[in-house]
């Protein structure tokens, strides 16, 4: 009885182990974690004097609310273990639009800058990326992992390029030269008029032979008209 329900549970367990594959298919794809290095703000643009609430945030996601950064003119370093980091995860190549924002409470936020935040990017070594704005911010992002995927890509794309080099080398080795081109081709021309000549040659012989055989076969069939009729050399002989 017990084994009958278990061989019953089965497809019971295997439909549930399917659906949380399915579930958190989308958090086993690679993505590239991005944090804030350094910032600096040169200006606020809050009327009432209070202190600044800058923010960053990327198209569909909630806003990274940057507590530390009060001051103009002041470099705010981080190690990216802060509670509110990671900024963003990249995936893959795909880029986001993402900006730097901070909160106004009578007008619309303010944007200091608004841009294409993208894996290619973070083309240095160590993974950093400076994006900034003349008298509005400079800021410096972390992404090791996109420096991982950009070498990754790049060895996959030379890789490529490499085959098809060889590719073209070898089937430009495999292509004769053009003299001997020239010379089979010159040899083919000679062998195809030489044996043109001899057809026709051969041709006009045999034609000449058959009209021969058909004069000479005339004569005789004349020859034994004439034996026939009486008319002929022999038939006084008799």
């Amino acid at each position: 009885m017990n084994r009958r329900r278990l061989i019953s549970r089965v497809p019971l367990l295997l439909f549930y182990s399917c659906t949380v594959l399915i579930s958190y298919s989308p958090a086993l794809i690679s993505a590239a974690v991005v944090t804030l290095d350094s910032i600096e703000i040169f200006k606020t643009h809050e009327w009432v004097p209070t202190k600044p609430k800058v923010y960053f945030q990327c198209k569909g996601e909630g806003g990274i609310i940057l507590p530390d950064v009060k001051n103009k003119h002041e470099l705010y370093s981080f190690r990216g273990e802060e509670s509110w980091q990671p900024l963003t995860e990249l995936p893959d190549t795909k880029c986001k639009r993402c900006g730097l924002y901070e909160e106004d409470a009578i007008r619309a936020n303010y944007v200091f800058d608004e841009w294409e935040l993208c894996p290619s990017d973070f083309t240095r070594s160590d993974g950093k990326y400076i994006h900034g704005r003349e008298n509005e911010f400079n800021a410096t992002f972390l992404c090791k992992e996109c420096v991982a995927q950009a070498k990754a890509s790049s060895s996959s794309s030379s890789s490529d390029k490499d085959n098809s080099a060889n590719a073209k080398q070898e089937d430009s080795s495999k292509m004769l030269p053009w003299p001997l081109i020239v010379v089979i081709s010159c040899a083919s021309l000679i062998l195809f008029t030489g044996g043109l000549v001899a057809g026709c040659k051969w041709w006009q012989r045999r034609k000449r032979m058959q009209q021969q055989a058909q004069f000479l076969k005339l004569f005789e069939d004349a020859d034994d008209i004439e034996d026939e009729l009486g008319i002929g050399p022999l038939s006084h002989t008799v």
